[in-house]
């Protein structure tokens, strides 16, 4: 009997992980002589990127952003540590320069975050319509709560939303985006207009969602995009963001130091996105990595020392003031944080945790937690010859159960250009990326899902519910709304 036929690799999701700021989680890298952070307000500059990363066949550029300053360390709201450093800020609105980087494209896409927490989900679902249509389907929607309270002040507010309040926020957000994009054209209101019309006024309709955040009549003022709904990422990893994430997303973005760390929330997602009906294996997970790779492992570890020379320390302190909230500036600059009684136990934790990963007799004070950061902030970490960063990569895949990887970079585009000229042909040889896009020319979600036709949520995401076919007077979902308050009103008639 002869053997069976080798089980195919899975092959990978590469996203570029990338920040319209002349620093991402680089502070003071942008004075290195091959990077080109100070060029990230010239539109040429993230076209040549998307062309390049287009050209190795990356599935998207995942553009981060936050809503205000890293301004907790030496605080309260003091910049002066964050913008020498570029320490993401300055910092642009990426969703503008989607457009540019598709038309000079084909294939790739373009994931942009954006909050729920400031902005109406009106004006949301309009500016993801019109990016959807000018991109021929190829953008996603990183959706996010915001967690700094400079963008919480700058908006209006003394401090942030409570968290888990901002998550019940974003599930009504959600759920009237979808009204707007599946609920108020109906598949065939421009194809089947009447003569003469360009839609048929019968197939545009008034959502009037009414919930606890939200009142908006409708109707969605732009017409369905390829897509309809954008691509959905997520990157919460919160008891209250893995919940969202399973309900919501179709791609998830998690960070974590080793795939052992990362294996439980990914177990978790899964569990509660079958829970809710939706197919687990159907939500693409992606992990943050920065790789720094070369041609000997030698010569990967002599990079990554040059590149630290050019690390700012004290914006690398204040990128962590503004993830963990703790201004460690009240402390003394020798003091180990692992034995430090008074800090808060959340940076203990997280400096115990990162010192399981280095070397013995390692002080761990502010200068060793800022060099921790300066390269890739508080993400896990590749690096050395193909060979070596692609073994990493397969261990990722095998021990976490994930889909693929965000490459962060330490700088730009000199990180990328290593990967495509070393780390790719390895992963290829090694069958783990294809040779082209499954739909070259596709939609994001055709690319992203391997699958041609697939423009639309898939049926069993809750979004779907919304869809108003074609041929239907109304859409489905309404109609049980109708009939549940028509019970509700007989019921009254009863008592």
């Amino acid at each position: 009997m002869g053997s069976s036929a080798p089980t195919p690799k899975k092959q990978l999701i590469l996203n570029a992980f990338a920040m319209q700021a002349p620093a991402h989680l680089n502070p003071g890298l942008f004075k290195y002589p091959k990077d080109k952070g100070r060029q990230y307000n010239d539109i040429q500059n993230w076209i040549a990127l998307a062309q390049k990363l287009e050209a190795a066949k990356f599935h998207a550029i995942f553009f981060a952003d936050v809503l205000g300053g890293y301004d907790v360390y030496k605080g309260p709201a003091n910049l002066e540590p964050t913008i020498p450093a570029a320490a993401q800020f300055p910092i642009n609105d990426p969703l503008y320069s989607i457009p540019a980087m598709a038309a000079a494209t084909k294939s790739i896409g373009f994931g942009v975050t954006a909050s729920t927490t400031y902005e109406s989900p009106y004006s949301m679902a309009r500016k993801f319509s019109t990016v959807d249509h000018l991109s021929n389907g190829r953008v996603a929607w990183n959706i996010v709560t915001s967690y700094l309270d400079s963008a919480a002040r700058n908006f209006g507010l003394n401090t942030q939303v409570e968290h888990d309040e901002r998550y019940r926020i974003a599930h009504e957000y959600l759920d009237v985006t979808y009204k707007l994009w599946e609920g108020s054209w109906r598949d065939d209101a421009v194809t089947n207009a009447p003569e003469g019309a360009y839609a048929d006024p019968k197939g545009v309709r008034q959502i009037n969602h009414k919930g606890k955040y939200f009142t908006i009549p409708g109707p969605h003022i732009c017409a369905p995009s390829p897509q309809r709904t954008p691509f959905l990422f997520q990157a919460g990893t919160s008891t209250a963001g893995k919940a969202f994430a399973a309900r919501h997303a179709e791609a998830i973005f998690l960070n974590g130091h080793t795939p052992e760390l990362v294996r439980p929330s990914v177990d978790s997602i899964r569990a509660q996105a079958k829970e809710l009906g939706r197919d687990p294996n159907s939500i693409k997970i992606v992990a943050g990595l920065l790789v720094i790779v070369a041609e000997t492992d030698e010569k990967a570890q002599e990079k990554v020392q040059e590149l630290a020379k050019y690390g700012d320390r004290e914006g690398a302190l204040a990128l962590f003031g503004g993830w963990s909230g703790y201004d460690l500036s009240q402390y003394d600059d020798d003091q180990d944080f692992r034995f430090v009684e008074s800090a808060p136990p959340a940076v203990r934790s997280m400096v115990n945790h990162w010192a399981s990963f280095s070397p013995d007799g390692l002080k761990w004070n502010k200068k060793t937690i800022a060099e921790h950061l300066i390269l890739g902030g508080n993400g896990a970490k590749a690096i050395g010859s193909a060979k070596t960063v692609a073994d990493a990569l397969e261990r990722w895949v095998e021990v976490a159960d994930i889909d693929g990887f965000n490459f962060s970079y330490a700088t730009i585009p000199e990180t990328f250009d290593d990967i495509i000229e070393y780390l790719i042909p390895e992963l290829r040889r090694r069958g783990l990326v294809w040779d082209d896009y499954a739909v070259p020319g596709g939609t994001l979600r055709e690319n992203y899902l391997g699958k041609k036709g697939s423009n639309r949520l898939s049926d069993t995401h809750p979004g779907a519910q919304y869809f108003w076919k074609a041929g239907e007077e109304t859409p489905a979902y309404a109609l049980s709304r109708k009939r549940n308050r028509d019970d509700d009103d007989d019921d009254d008639d009863d008592k």
